[in-house]
């Protein structure tokens, strides 16, 4: 991991309380996979987490949301940013030749962008991306997605199909053979598609959103549980979202 000062290209509103920052990186991006995150300065404020939403060369690019005074300070600076990482486990992506679902609920797109980039040229995807309304899903438009299959869900209607993600799931379920399932969005969404993915006898990697205070495996902020094996007992033992995850298998998760 690294502490970089790094350049700002451009800190941009996407839609109502959601930017997308992009950072130029000297060293860290060489090392970065996607799902995993970095501790972003704030002045005044304690780091925040952010996913990693896509590293192209010595570009690094952040989609988050503002929710409080720290994120809120985060999309006021323009010029440099310190940043510590990359930070925690990332996704699988060493796949070739199969059928893969993407699974994201609002701000759980956030890892999707990179992962997408780096799976499409040797996979079939298909991306589920939901959200409230059509300014919940806007940062698609900044997405390549013409080799892949793209759905959108809200809940207003305002845009794609009327439904939720977790529903479009089970639809393509039922006409589709996937390999294996990506997701990252709400908890209650999660353990949806959670849930669908193991009745159906399909790996899972899901990437879980959790409030962290270090980032760096130096607290236990960030705990949840998860199975310590899979036999009859299933022994339980405690994670640390940070240092464990964000990306666990799904099958070790106590939902």
């Amino acid at each position: 991991m690294f502490l970089e000062e790094c350049e700002i290209i451009e800190n941009i509103k996407i839609s109502e309380d959601k930017y997308l920052l992009k950072v130029k990186s000297e060293k860290s991006y060489k090392y970065t996979k996607a799902g995993q995150f970095f501790m972003l300065e704030c002045k005044k404020y304690l780091r925040r987490p952010i996913s990693v939403h896509n590293a192209d060369k010595n570009i690094l690019e952040f989609y988050y949301q503002v929710k409080g005074d720290g994120t809120k300070n985060l999309s006021e600076i323009s010029e440099i940013v310190n940043i510590h990482g990359p930070l925690g486990n990332g996704f699988e992506t060493h796949i070739k030749n199969k059928n893969l679902l993407l699974v994201a609920g609002g701000m759980g797109i956030a890892p999707f962008k990179f992962l997408i980039n780096k799976l499409k040229e040797k996979n079939n995807i298909t991306l589920i991306f939901g959200g409230a309304s059509e300014s919940a899903i806007k940062i698609i438009e900044y997405f390549d997605t013409k080799n892949i299959k793209l759905y959108i869900t809200t809940d207003d209607g305002s845009i794609g199909d009327k439904c939720n993600s977790v529903d479009k799931t089970k639809e393509l379920l039922k006409e589709n053979n996937f390999y294996l399932i990506y997701t990252c969005g709400p908890e209650i969404m999660m353990k949806g598609i959670i849930k669908l993915a193991l009745e159906n006898n399909i790996k899972c990697f899901a990437s879980m959103e959790q409030r962290m205070a270090c980032g760096v495996n130096a607290c236990l902020g960030c705990n949840i549980e998860i199975f310590d094996n899979l036999d009859k007992e299933k022994k339980i033992k405690n994670a640390k979202v940070c240092h464990d995850g964000p990306v666990f298998d799904a099958k070790y998760l106590v939902i």
